[in-house]
């Protein structure tokens, strides 16, 4: 009977480690944040839940959630933005003849429609739209912060939203800081559709 009682509560100790264990390990490499607005339609949309993988390292093509605050001049505290990261450090980002350019080569986006590549990708800001541009281009006549850029620099990223047409992104305001990166997102399995789950999920390279 003692043996029994003792077996049942060493039992009942390793559950309370694995819980504990998994909770660390839940609180401080994954957590879930939900999506605000429709800039990353139709491959994230309003009020959607998103895993944020606060250690992931971030690639070309991951989707982040950062912090705005500081980046746009428009954010205010807690305002957090997600969006697809286009550039990575030493890029070169152009956009010319509706076609969005990385270091030259042309870049293929199949996870938005032609709409958003092409027309939906120009800088458009009430009546001032350039449907031509650059790094150096924006950073001169448009950017209030990183003036006089002309690649991407070291620790800082390029980004965009899926939704180019109405996204308040990078052409607007300039880059994302590495520390103001909360963390790679994915979509819970459960939510959305295949195609953009893989969208969100597989395309970072």
């Amino acid at each position: 009977m003692n043996n029994r009682i003792f077996k049942n509560s060493l039992n009942f100790l390793v559950y309370i480690i694995i819980g504990v264990i998994l909770y660390f390990i839940i609180s401080h490499f994954i957590t879930t944040v939900k999506v605000e607005g429709n800039s990353m339609y139709p491959n994230l949309v309003n009020k959607e839940r998103v895993i944020l993988f606060p250690q992931a390292k971030v690639k070309r093509n991951s989707v982040i959630v950062f912090d705005a605050h500081g980046e746009d001049p428009k954010a205010v505290n807690n305002d957090y933005y997600v969006k697809r990261v286009i550039g990575m450090p030493g890029d070169h980002i152009s956009f010319k003849d509706h076609q969005l350019y990385i270091n030259g080569k042309d870049v293929k986006q199949n996870y938005i429609n032609k709409e958003q590549q092409q027309k939906g990708s120009e800088y458009k800001l009430g009546s001032d739209i350039l449907k031509d541009w650059n790094i150096a281009k924006l950073s001169e006549t448009k950017w209030k912060y990183n003036k006089i850029a002309a690649i991407v620099p070291k620790g800082k990223y390029f980004v965009m939203g899926d939704n180019r047409a109405i996204s308040n992104d990078s052409r607007y305001w300039g880059f994302v800081k590495q520390d103001k990166i909360l963390g790679v997102a994915h979509t819970l399995p459960w939510s959305t559709n295949k195609t953009a789950r893989h969208n969100i999920n597989d395309l970072a390279e």
